[in-house]
């Protein structure tokens, strides 16, 4: 594996400039602090990941993609859904996400690796526009500090549970044992998450594998295991609809995923099938081994129920001690507390990460200004471990299905402008994600997100009735489906690109792909890539995406003119 050394950046102003320093007019030069400028700390969290920067071999990138979905709240969530759906409508219902969730993973995950960048600049560019995708940030936030929260209370059980550690006491040793990994950001987190997924791997099969030679029958028997459901183990389409809509508040994880995929090297003729092997593997692929691990919860939930009560059958640390005791009983509980500590310091690691580059983006916007991704991983962190101490875990089903219904309508209308608008030629057929070219808010994708999350809210609160409730994410993926080529046409596209690109350096290399050319940016005077830089009049020369966002003074001149209504194309090699 290779260890990747950010660039050295110019030094930075002694007062730790956060990215203010164009009050002075066009003339004036942009510093940064020594976290936002240092990119192995920064990894690139508001920018197009550079040719230079990526190194990593497609399956460093896949297998560091991965070892961030060793959550155990899989099992949590498919024992949740068993408990309260039985068996049939829960198996019925975690199949049926999956295949959504793999589905819609699959152009995400492609065009993130293709134009290197993460699922908020992506956003922006597939119908959002600049400030539309602010929202998307904060929904992409919450998701990660929820699970944070979730998976943190897990590790907290087992603190309690094999270490007698109080879970008030135990959340906070969650969150704060997080932090070191993550400041770091990939270069930290690819070792560790590789290093560790074999023990994982071994450790997460073996209960299943010993039931299976010792107990064979319980796998029959699971199949009668009717939970709390008032229609027992049999189909329930009220139940199908509630379980699906759980499972599928993972719609977002496919962020997490190509957070790392953004490092993905380019795709060449020598290494496409591997390129590709690794993109649909940690991409969309994740959900694989997701609804077989929710399926497994829902199986262990099941197994346990009998010793320990449906009310901790859900518990992954509960399902884990009973099922290392088939086979290690002396020591299955310190063995089932490394297993769950390692699968939550896995899995936070990329929640703290994620949500740091989420909220980068989100305050960057806002407030102009930009200390450094490192200061968001402890806002990240700090909420996380506010919900844990209220007892997030106990309302599992319920914020969950809540959040659903708000992801999946984003997911959904970022998909219909990735797999619908473009090939008809609604949209551009890249991804533009700077603030130069793009006009505020694009009532294509930001529009279509909205609806559908209000419709799919309401329904989620009794609007339509108990099936309409049910099956309220559904309603939302399909609404934002509809109404984002239905608002490109209307709208004929003229909200997605606000000026074109007039640097005389093309975007593409001789060899088609993305440009390694580098311009010296007129602010801060650091070299950055082609593909992260735009001209710029007000500054009078080109200008990095990162100084463009932060600036104040402009007042998006460069986007005065006539609107550019023609949808410009940047051919690939593909």
């Amino acid at each position: 594996m290779t260890e990747i050394v950010g660039k050295e950046a110019p030094p930075a102003v002694a007062d730790g400039g956060a990215g203010s320093g164009t009050e002075g007019g066009p003339e004036s030069k942009r510093t940064y602090n020594d976290w936002a400028q240092n990119d192995t700390l920064e990894d690139y969290s508001l920018r197009y990941a550079p040719k230079s920067f990526r190194r990593w071999t497609p399956y460093v990138v896949a297998t560091t993609a991965l070892g961030g979905i060793a959550y155990l709240a899989d099992f949590a969530i498919g024992g949740s859904i068993a408990i309260s759906n039985g068996f049939s409508s829960a198996l019925v219902a975690i199949l049926t996400a999956a295949v959504v969730i793999f589905l819609t993973g699959i152009p995400i995950s492609y065009y993130s690796a293709k134009y290197s960048i993460d699922m908020d600049l992506l956003t922006r560019g597939a119908g959002f526009g600049y400030l539309g995708s602010t929202l998307t940030s904060v929904i992409y936030a919450s998701f990660t500090f929820i699970f944070f929260a979730l998976e943190g209370s897990i590790m907290a059980q087992a603190l309690e549970l094999g270490l007698h550690i109080p879970l008030a006491v135990g959340y906070l040793i969650c969150s704060v044992i997080i932090l070191p990994l993550v400041i770091y950001g990939m270069t930290a987190l690819s070792k560790m998450q590789v290093w560790t997924q074999p023990v994982w791997l071994v450790l997460m099969v073996a209960p299943f594998v010993s039931i299976a030679i010792q107990e064979p029958g319980k796998f029959s028997e699971f199949t009668h295991f009717a939970g709390n459901s008032p229609t027992g183990s049999g189909i329930s389409m009220l139940g199908v609809g509630a379980g699906a809509g759980v499972a599928l508040s993972l719609i977002a994880q496919i962020g997490e995923q190509v957070d790392y995929l953004r490092f993905m090297p380019d795709k060449t003729p020598e290494n496409s099938r591997k390129w590709w092997g690794a993109v649909l593997s940690a991409g969309p692929g994740w959900v694989v081994l997701g609804a077989a691990k929710q399926i497994g919860g829902a199986f262990l939930a099941f197994y346990i129920a009998g010793s320990v009560g449906l009310a901790k059958a859900n518990e992954p640390i509960q399902q884990y001690v009973s099922g290392f005791r088939t086979f290690a009983a002396p020591i299955a509980l310190g063995l089932a507390t490394f297993f769950v500590i390692l699968s939550q310091i896995k899995i936070n690691s990329t929640n703290a990460y994620s949500g740091s580059l989420s909220w980068s983006n989100f305050f960057s916007r806002l407030t102009h200004r930009h200390p450094g991704r490192v200061v968001y991983i402890f806002l990240n962190v700090g909420i996380a471990l506010a919900l844990m101490e209220g007892g997030v875990f106990g309302f599992l089903n319920t914020v969950l299905g809540f959040y659903s219904n708000v992801a999946i309508a984003w997911i959904g209308a970022v998909v219909a402008d990735l797999v619908i608008n473009k090939p008809l030629k609604l949209s551009p057929s890249y991804i533009e994600f700077k603030r130069a070219h793009l006009h505020n808010f694009n009532p294509v994708g930001f529009g279509s997100m909205l609806i559908a999350s209000a419709v799919s809210i309401a329904a989620y609160f009794n609007a339509f009735g108990e099936y309409g409730k049910a099956y309220s994410p559904f309603i939302a993926l399909l609404l934002a489906m509809v109404l984002s080529p239905l608002f490109a046409v209307l709208t004929r596209g003229k909200y997605y690109i606000a000026r074109v690109d007039d640097l005389a350096e093309p975007l593409l290399g001789p060899d088609g792909l993305p440009s390694a050319a580098t311009l010296t940016c007129t602010v801060c005077a650091t070299d950055f890539e082609r593909p992260d830089v735009a001209g710029c009049p007000f500054h009078s020369g080109a200008i990095c995406s990162l100084c463009c966002s932060l600036e104040k003074d402009c007042h998006d001149s460069c986007k005065t003119g006539p609107v550019a209504l023609a949808m410009p194309t940047v051919r690939s090699a593909d």
